[in-house]
């Protein structure tokens, strides 16, 4: 994997109302002509999304969005998928044009961005198309915003120099287990290669760990679960052993009881999400028992082809079934089509979401709290159901990550 997924950028979007210069300053900024640009109004509809690499501040992903004020019952739905994109963003653009200046858009989307908690700079564009005087004028009443024009190349510079400096104040350091491991301590990743694992790669999850033991010094051993016996002979003060959680079970037989498992989708469940959530929601499952026909939303984040292998569609479903011991009435959901219904949920079973960005799976998190709707992992699950969950989560609870059970 020569790039750095989209999951693991930085989602920037630029809104405003149509014609006010978004899908130009977005071309300015990364130097390409990505969005088309007219000057008739509504010419983006859907909303655009571009990786690059922001330098120096590193990669990141611009989403282009249609214009808030777009009419017509086409037009709501395009402000629908507009406000929609505010689940992935992590900083906004907010953009205006400035002999256009409609303080209730402005006020209701920086409204948006305060409830959501997403960071944001004001933009007021086109300052080419008035008089000194009046732009003097407009300054003194918007004095936090940046003042620019696509003609003038200092202006781009301006914004893009802020842009990084906000985001360099949000950065955090995120790793998936450069916190848990020391440096130089060793790390066992089980891989079983089988009808799923996709032919001559590594699945995103397995490459991410393994660069993150690089990032922070941890010696990562990378076996199938056929060497797994002879890995654990051959090495010595093994820190922690990682597998798919599908083969939880049989690692789990393998592992001596002196050494911390745990799966790579409870690790990528604690960095996108909200590990006290989904062991809260865990605790729901006994209380499906009491429903005559439990409702469950399985939910994976990337679409792909399944197989008699596949964890969501059929391990889950046939590992629960058999522990409840009834019917249940599963529903299945892939990438961005997270129901609005929620409510009619008794659980919800999410994937690691290595195919997310972190700002989704918070939103998600949220919108099951606000619904008052259990939210699970579907590691986690899996460990539950094979009775090892305390052991997959020793490791978390022994370093103090404000994990409980």
């Amino acid at each position: 994997m020569m790039k750095t997924p989209k999951a693991n950028r930085k989602h920037i979007g630029f809104y405003g109302k149509r014609n006010a210069g978004k899908s130009s300053i977005m071309n300015a900024i990364i130097g390409q002509e990505i969005s088309l640009v007219s000057e008739i109004k509504g010419t983006t509809t859907d909303p655009v999304s571009k990786a690059v690499e922001l330098i120096p501040f590193g990669p990141v992903v611009f989403i282009d969005t249609g214009g808030i004020d777009d009419e017509g019952c086409l037009g709501e739905l395009r402000v629908e998928k507009t406000i929609k994109t505010l689940e992935k963003i992590d900083f906004a653009i907010y953009v205006i044009e400035i002999d256009d200046i409609d303080n209730k858009y402005h006020e209701k989307f920086v409204e948006e961005f305060k409830k959501r908690d997403i960071p944001y700079i004001i933009v007021v564009n086109k300052i080419d198309t008035v008089l000194e005087e009046r732009l003097e004028e407009i300054k003194r009443k918007w004095n936090s915003a940046v003042f620019m024009s696509i003609k003038d190349n200092a202006t781009i510079s301006i914004l893009k120099d802020e842009l990084i400096k906000r985001l360099d104040v949000e950065k955090e350091e995120e790793t998936l287990i450069g916190d848990i491991i020391s440096h130089g301590g060793k790390v066992i990743m089980v891989v079983p290669i089988d009808g799923e694992a996709p032919k001559g790669r590594l699945i995103l999850p397995q490459v991410q760990l393994i660069r993150d033991c690089l990032d922070h010094g941890i010696k990562s051993y990378v076996v199938r679960d056929t060497e797994l016996v002879s890995a654990i002979e051959d090495l010595k003060d093994i820190d922690l052993v990682v597998t798919d959680s599908k083969i939880f079970k049989e690692v789990d037989k393998i592992v001596p009881k002196s050494i911390n498992l745990t799966s790579f989708s409870i690790i990528m469940a604690r960095q996108k999400g909200d590990l006290n959530t989904f062991l809260n929601g865990i605790r729901t499952v006994e209380r499906l028992k009491e429903k005559e026909v439990p409702k469950v939303l399985i939910m994976e984040s990337c679409s792909h082809n399944t197989s008699h292998e596949d964890i969501g569609k059929v391990k889950i479903p046939t590992l629960l079934t058999k522990y409840l011991g009834k019917k249940i009435d599963f529903n299945f959901r892939m990438g961005e089509d997270f129901p609005k219904d929620l409510e009619t949920y008794d659980l919800v079973i999410h994937c690691g979401s290595c195919m997310l960005n972190k700002r989704i799976m918070e939103n998600r998190i949220k919108i099951c709290s606000d619904k008052g709707v259990p939210i699970t992992n579907y590691g986690i699950l899996l460990a539950y159901l094979t009775g090892i969950l305390n052991r997959a989560v020793k490791v978390f609870i022994d370093n103090r990550n404000n994990v409980s059970l």
